[in-house]
């Protein structure tokens, strides 16, 4: 019985109608916050475990658990939790290792600018200590952490601007040895390149807005693993309330399906601007696991995809100065300048202004981040398109 007032017909009319036996291509968008059932016994019998279902979408939501299913098909199986932000995926999978007052964290020294902040501040607040290495020197790391028995691991599978490939199974390998976790950010490598969780990694976290999404229109993070880390994720997740929303779960579950085509462009375009710059007389060095000039090469060479590299390259201008890397910069006209990366697009960003202005110029410098520095995100256009736009906004930094 719906009633008659056209107050309770606005409020009914049309809800509740037969339930339909067919089912959509696609996943719908569901954007309920609460579920109904025929008996009101089973939401109870949902909150307490006994049987699976959704009550409240803060806890669960049929769109957001399609998108999550997906990744971890792509991750090579275990339980992804997704989040509102790469950010906030981070976050929760430092504290579903047990982190707490005392601990200490072991973490690669070229992190993301915003994830070296969240240890410096957020967790130093909290009184958890980090201790940063360089994580190429395997061996100097392993050391690390057989002294200091952390409670975790931290790294990339690509690091942030300058794509360093880290031993992942050594060190993991030294990581579990030690008692700690081990937590794997493989937003720059993608499952396309690398699986982590195959290589020893606990928990893997991703930034949904970047390649997984694709298309720049979503943000978005996820956290992948087994057991019980992965169960705490959850729980993190729906304690804190830093959920993904159904309709941009949606809009990564969509660009999920053109992932790997996506990727396999990204690579190969990459792979030619790369060696393309490696000889312009304006760059004095290019930052690229697929040139065999890479410190890290063989061991790029050994763990991702045989012959794809990723989509990112790193170049050194000649002349390092801020002016000249944002003369570049506004040079460019197929290229945009964008502090963000995997889309469709091709976009530059200049690291000492953008995902690394927190670190000072010192700090920068130590790690190899200089003035002249510039990211790119290499985009799925036509790359002989994207070499022409280079050329023209190089040719006056020479």
């Amino acid at each position: 019985m719906r009633g008659n007032s056209v107050f309770t017909q606005a409020v009914h009319a049309g809800e509740g109608g037969p339930r339909p036996d067919f089912s959509p291509v696609v996943t719908p968008i569901h954007n309920s916050v609460v579920y109904l059932y025929d008996r009101v016994e089973t939401l109870h019998e949902i909150l307490s475990g006994d049987r699976p279902g959704y009550v409240y979408s803060r806890y669960a939501n049929p769109t957001t658990a399609a998108l999550e299913a997906a990744v971890a098909v792509l991750e090579g199986g275990g339980s992804t939790v997704a989040f509102a932000s790469g950010m906030a995926a981070i976050h929760a999978a430092l504290l579903a290792t047990g982190l707490r007052p005392g601990d200490t964290v072991v973490a690669a020294r070229d992190l993301y600018g915003v994830t070296y902040t969240l240890l410096t501040e957020v967790m130093t607040a909290l009184q958890v200590r980090t201790i940063f290495v360089e994580i190429a020197r395997t061996q100097e790391a392993v050391r690390v952490l057989e002294k200091e028995r952390p409670r975790l691991l931290l790294l990339e599978t690509m690091s942030n601007p300058l794509l360093v490939v880290p031993d992942l199974p050594a060190l993991a390998a030294g990581a579990h040895a030690a008692g700690a976790r081990v937590i794997v950010d493989n937003t720059f490598s993608t499952p396309y390149l690398l699986r982590p969780l195959e290589h020893g990694a606990d928990l893997v976290v991703h930034s949904l807005t970047k390649y997984l999404g694709g298309h720049d229109d979503v943000t978005g993070g996820a956290v992948v693993g087994r057991g019980e880390l992965a169960e705490k994720a959850r729980r993190l997740a729906q304690v804190l309330g830093a959920i993904l929303g159904p309709n941009e779960a949606w809009l990564v579950h969509r660009g999920l399906k053109t992932f790997a085509l996506r990727m396999r462009a990204h690579c190969d375009n990459a792979s030619q601007v790369a060696a393309w710059l490696a000889g312009q007389k304006a760059v004095a060095a290019v930052h690229y696991p697929g040139l065999p000039s890479h410190p890290q090469h063989a061991t790029a060479s050994r763990l991702f995809r045989p012959g794809s590299f990723g989509g990112m390259v790193a170049f050194d201008l000649r002349n390092a100065t801020p002016e000249a890397a944002l003369g570049v910069m506004g040079r460019l006209r197929l290229i945009l300048p964008g502090t963000t990366l995997g889309c469709v697009h091709s976009l530059i960003l200049y690291p000492a202004r953008t995902s690394h202005r927190g670190l000072s110029t010192e700090q920068r410098a130590s790690w190899g981040i200089g003035e002249g520095l510039l990211r790119l995100s290499v985009g799925i256009e036509e790359p002989a398109d994207i070499q022409a736009d280079l050329e023209q906004a190089l040719g006056a930094a020479s």
